[in-house]
């Protein structure tokens, strides 16, 4: 009978090691249209891409568009890769410039971060620790909230969670803005044919005409010590976003003394598969793994 037991024992332990990658690998479960908060008649909504554990740490998504078009299924993509590795993914819905100008934007964003702490065990994931990601516009707006960790002026009140954290524990961003006062002045022709119309509908005007703004929204000027690890990712080839923007952000950091990263994508332009083969994909989800990590 003991024999019996303990070889039992075992092939329960085989099965249980076999079937955690097997797991890990299933699609993930998807929460579509959660309403996080209601703002002056407008329902911001959030997706969830959850794996089939409910202990994965959290990394939110945050869509581009040059802050004016697209949506939170932009993140479908990313969020199920992400998920088939293990962590929790919501993709948020947030005010466009076309609604109303910055720092709406941040204000929707910090309050969908309250949002998904304040409900982690209903939905199943670890919210302790939090990351944070977005492509161009939407890293931009990712980056901006996760070097303001607890800045008044930039929380805002929207939605009902205004005493739980807004606070991120990691940022990875994909090809960002990260200085409104000098991105003119480094972009191509094309560039600024659409960063000029983006930038007047995000501050009211060019940054050169709200340069107090600018700097507000501008994710380098707010760099301090206590900032949370960072993974820049940029295309050496982006004619729309100068790779400049990101190398000030790395600059920013490494004066700081902040642990930082800055991956090259040669041959990218403005997104595109190559920011997501194996070499920059494995090494993002290193990133977030050993900076989600329970400390």
């Amino acid at each position: 009978m003991q024999t019996l037991r303990c070889l039992l024992k075992r092939s329960l332990c085989l099965v249980s090691l076999l079937l955690c990658p097997m797991l890990l690998a299933q699609s993930p479960r998807q929460l579509h249209d959660l309403v996080y908060a209601t703002i002056d008649g407008k329902v911001l909504k959030l997706d969830l891409y959850l794996p089939a554990t409910d202990t994965a740490p959290l990394v939110i998504y945050v869509h581009g568009g040059v802050w004016r078009n697209g949506d939170k299924t932009a993140g479908r993509n990313f969020a199920t890769a992400l998920a088939k590795e293990g962590f929790a993914v919501a993709s948020l819905d947030f005010r466009q410039t076309t609604d109303a100008p910055f720092p709406a934007n941040i204000h929707d964003i910090k309050a969908g971060i309250r949002f998904l702490r304040a409900n982690a065990g209903q939905y199943g994931y670890n919210a302790g620790r939090i990351g944070i990601t977005g492509e161009s516009s939407g890293a931009h707006l990712a980056l901006l909230a996760g070097v303001t960790n607890g800045d008044g002026e930039l929380e805002g009140k929207v939605g009902d969670n205004l005493a739980t954290s807004s606070d991120v524990q990691a940022i990875v961003s994909y090809f960002a803005a990260t200085d409104l006062t000098t991105i003119l002045a480094q972009s191509t022709p094309f560039g600024l044919s659409v960063r000029e119309p983006g930038l007047t509908l995000l501050l009211g005007a060019l940054p050169d005409k709200k340069p107090e703004l600018a700097r507000l929204a501008s994710p380098v000027f707010h760099v301090d010590g206590k900032d949370p690890p960072l993974y820049l990712l940029h295309g050496d080839r982006d004619p729309q976003m100068p790779v400049n923007q990101s190398l000030q952000m790395l600059g920013a950091y490494k004066a700081a003394g902040l642990d930082v990263t800055f991956d090259p994508v040669h041959g990218a332009a403005h997104g595109g598969p190559l920011f997501f083969a194996p070499e920059h994909q494995q090494a993002v989800v290193i990133f977030l793994r050993r900076t989600l990590q329970s400390p």
